[in-house]
């Protein structure tokens, strides 16, 4: 099949669009539960929904067999405390997360996390997924329990962070969704939440979509909604041709926006993180000692092997041991949780001085991950069970890699060769990163114990959720979030969809259609709100950049995006989330002007306030669009164990999972 480039110079001229062209055409489709993105999260609540004998429909913008972040697989299952090898309970577990968050975290979505995080793994397993090493290719391993042949990452004494073979995990949950005869709307985007009457801050009673293959519309009507599409990406960093983003590129925020504009309440969308953006190493494809790659021997130009350390700063001189807590510390944090790496719980490491000592000639750049110092079942597990399970690395690292002959028995992998000062413990060696290329960080939905969000019908899981965790907690909170708004659903009443919203949002959709072909495209669009956020809400933030951003963001929206032209339905719908982006870079330049303190928990940062973290600014600052204004209120950090919510984390949970137990 020949490339796009050369049928153009075969042909002189584009493919035509391959799929009939539907533009107006409305469809009405009716649901008990309503699942928007059908990702990890999303097929989860759809599968909990259905067993509870609800009529359930995805809307998904991809094809949800292999869609979203973790669409491609896993390899390792965080926070199982209940799995029978684990010697950590779930409250010690979602208390240190917390903890070492400073508090800025969703407490009810931790808990939940690690209450069913094992029940979860175990559902998947049942679907098709392997949990467990049943060839014992690892027999005998330290991170291996031989009774139930589970495998554990990270604290090989602890054991409750599991390895798995997760690569067919969305297939297994896709084809468990069709079992349950889940109606299934692959290639859909949701443009908007359908609201009570209309109006803002009511009941959410479904939703609208486009699909961006044929250009129909779409009104979903159901008795209650759950929130699961991704976090936003593409919001300060952006290239087609480059990498722009360690998510789904796809995931560009239709759901904070949707979500936005129907009142609902978002918190911590001032936190963000650093990104090496266009210009990062592919993930997890060099040569780092951190998550996948944890435990890996780093040696540098010479074959001088950098050290390891425990978390008080004790040298560890052999393999096993970094994988052993510190003397007197209860277990390991682990990785790839969001919560900051350098926390006293967190993991042993490499030096913390590292840049220093490279700086004094110590070592010499660059750096190799040399596994051949590994024992052969440690090495298999890197490179074979973890590289080769985990979705943004099993084609791209594990699969290319092999082909062209890269040998972990006998081969080192080179580290990018960065300036000494990128080196930092808490950095993943992905390329070095402007401090004006940022990621949207832990910001999202504040929710109850029932995962709701302050809109009656509305209920979340996955990325959307304030302090969203990785790939467990978006299965985890899935599940959960589903079965609630099932239950909420059998008592609900029939929702009545008000046409006047369902036209304007049809007439906003199309519009794109309707432009001068002279119009700007979405790519330059996208570029342009980029290089806003870059300006005027980078790493150092202040009142003047911010309110010149908020204008800037405006100013787009009413010109540039206004007269985007679309040529087809793919275009229509990359032109729709541009101005989905626009009102997530609002809602994130709002909350940056609401927190009037720096903040390191946040990495966080304003020119004119600089006291970093001062106690009367350690709340939540929750926000919703009320009227056409943004409206703040204060919120406590431990909110979740406050009336009128119980004072326990298990007593909140036994009150509301709906489960008997």
């Amino acid at each position: 099949m020949p490339t796009w480039q050369e049928f153009i110079e075969e042909e002189g001229h584009a493919p035509e669009w391959p799929y009939p062209i539907r533009y107006g055409e409305e469809n009405v489709i009716t649901a008990d539960v309503l699942i928007l993105g059908g990702g990890i999260a999303g097929c989860h609540a759809a599968i909990n929904a259905a067993r509870k004998g609800a009529k359930v429909v995805v809307v998904e913008k991809g094809m949800a067999k292999r869609s979203g972040s973790g669409g491609a697989g896993v390899d390792h299952w965080l926070g199982a405390c209940t799995n029978p090898c684990s010697k950590v309970t779930p409250e010690e577990y979602a208390k240190t997360i917390i903890d070492s968050a400073g508090g800025y975290d969703c407490g009810s979505l931790r808990y939940i996390n690690a209450k069913e995080s094992w029940d979860t793994l175990l559902d998947c397993e049942q679907m098709g997924v392997q949990i467990r090493d049943i060839n014992d290719e690892f027999k005998g391993a330290d991170f291996r329990d031989e009774e139930t042949k589970l495998m554990f990452a990270y604290d090989y004494e602890n054991r409750y962070n599991i390895r798995v073979y997760g690569h067919n995990i969305k297939p297994c949950l896709y084809k468990e969704m069709k079992q349950l005869r889940v109606e299934i709307y692959d290639r859909v985007m949701v443009t908007s939440l359908l609201t009570e009457g209309g109006k803002q801050g009511t009941r959410v009673i479904g939703a609208t979509g486009v699909n961006v293959r044929t250009g129909e519309f779409y009104v979903f009507k159901a008795k209650a909604t759950v929130l699961t599409t991704g976090l936003p990406g593409r919001i300060w960093v952006f290239s087609t041709e480059l990498r722009s983003s360690f998510r789904d590129f796809n995931n560009t925020g239709e759901g904070f926006a949707a979500g936005w504009i129907a009142g609902a309440e978002f918190a911590l969308m001032e936190h963000s993180g650093s990104d090496s953006g266009a210009f990062g190493y592919i993930a997890y494809g060099m040569g780092n000692p951190s998550n996948t790659w944890y435990g890996s021997p780093i040696v540098d130009a010479n074959g001088k092997e950098v050290p390891w350390f425990d978390r008080d700063g004790r040298e560890l001189k052999t393999v096993q041991q970094r994988f052993q807590p510190a003397p007197g510390q209860k277990f390991i944090l682990g990785q790839g949780i969001g919560v900051p790496s350098n926390y006293k719980n967190q993991t042993n490491r490499i030096p913390i001085n590292l840049p220093d000592r490279i700086g004094k000639g110590e070592f010499t750049l660059p750096f190799y991950a040399d596994l051949t110092r590994l024992p052969d079942q440690e090495r298999r597990a890197i490179f074979g069970l973890m590289v080769g399970n985990e979705g943004k690395s099993r084609i791209p690292v594990y699969d290319t890699y092999t082909k062209a002959g890269f040998d972990p028995d006998k081969d080192m992998l080179q580290a990018p060769v960065m300036p000494p000062e990128e080196y930092k413990v808490t950095n993943f060696w992905g390329g070095m990163a402007v401090p004006h290329w940022r990621r949207i960080g832990n910001g999202g939905l504040v929710v109850d114990w029932d995962l709701r969000t302050n809109l009656e019908g509305l209920y979340a899981g996955g990325g959307p959720i304030f302090g969203a965790g990785a790939h467990a907690s978006a299965a985890t909170s899935g599940r959960y979030a589903g079965r609630k708004a099932a239950a909420y659903a059998l008592t609900a009443t029939e929702p009545v969809v008000d046409r006047k919203q369902v036209d304007d949002e049809k007439a906003r959709v199309y519009t794109p259609l309707k432009q001068s072909k002279s119009g700007i495209g979405w790519k330059e669009l996208n570029a342009g709100i980029c290089r806003i956020m870059q300006d005027y809400c980078g790493q150092y933030k202040s009142e003047e950049t911010l309110k010149i951003g908020l204008r800037l963001l405006k100013e787009l929206g009413e010109s540039e995006a206004s007269t985007a032209y679309a040529a087809n339905p793919h275009e229509l719908g990359r032109t729709l989330e541009c101005h989905t982006l626009i009102t997530v870079g609002e809602m994130v330049m709002h909350a940056c002007l609401a927190r009037k303190a720096s903040s390191t928990f946040l990495n966080f940062f304003r020119l004119d306030h600089t006291e970093v973290d001062p106690p009367e600014w350690h709340k939540f600052l929750p926000m919703k669009l009320e009227d056409g204004k943004v409206k703040v209120k204060e919120l406590p950090l431990d909110y979740h164990l406050r009336p009128p919510y119980a004072p326990s984390y298990e007593e909140n949970y036994k009150l509301h999972c709906g489960l008997k137990r």
